[in-house]
């Protein structure tokens, strides 16, 4: 493993992240390196021949457990790991886990999105209350484990707005906005998104496990 930098000749660890999203990987680096954490951060393509792990658990901590364990299990490496989604309170927490295939098939968000404003076409705005949700696990090869949760509430609009973002974000309006997520630039998401609250509290977990 590489040394500090600064000439401090102790090991860096290298910590693995559960995605082979490039921005999932420049968020959380980000905020470690703000907390002062040196770690070095790769994402899931740095270990091509590990599959992707099936989200089998039935809430975000599960699956988000799910995916560390397996990546910590066959890298011999700490692995964080993330899922998220929404959940409108009207209909009880769903789509929750669902959020990705609401439609039917994994990641059609506009058939997803659809699905959702056709089923809740009939829902006036004081009961249209939602929030996305995230849980980040770190797990470690000898199966130490913890998760921290980070939440982003607000209402749901009846139509989308805004170009940004992906997923449900041009419906959500965030409490105390005007705007939808897809109408804010990525740092003023990323700064109150549910994600950017479940990486930042698990600032203190790295800190524990980690050094």
């Amino acid at each position: 493993m590489a040394g500090r930098p600064g000439g401090d000749n102790r090991p860096m660890t290298r910590l693995i992240l559960a995605t082979r999203n490039a921005g999932k990987i420049t968020e959380l680096h980000a905020i470690l390196a703000e907390a002062g954490l040196d770690h070095e951060l790769v994402g899931a393509d740095a270990y091509p021949e590990i599959p992707d792990v099936k989200e089998t658990g039935v809430t975000f901590a599960e699956n988000a457990l799910l995916k560390a364990h397996a990546l910590a299990r066959a890298t011999g490496l700490p692995a964080v790991a993330d899922d998220s989604g929404l959940c409108v309170d009207v209909l009880g927490g769903a789509p929750g886990i669902f959020s990705a295939r609401w439609a039917g098939r994994h990641g059609d968000d506009k058939a997803n999105l659809d699905l959702l404003l056709a089923q809740l076409s009939d829902i006036d705005a004081p009961h249209r209350a939602a929030h996305f949700a995230c849980a980040a696990a770190l797990a470690l090869p000898d199966g130490t484990e913890r998760v921290v949760e980070g939440q982003l509430r607000g209402v749901l609009r009846h139509a989308p707005a805004g170009d940004g973002g992906f997923g449900y974000d041009p419906i959500l309006q965030p409490d105390g906005e005007t705007r939808t997520c897809a109408e804010m630039t990525a740092a003023e998401k990323n700064a109150i998104s549910h994600r950017g609250k479940a990486f930042r509290a698990l600032v203190p977990v790295v800190q524990e496990l980690l050094g």
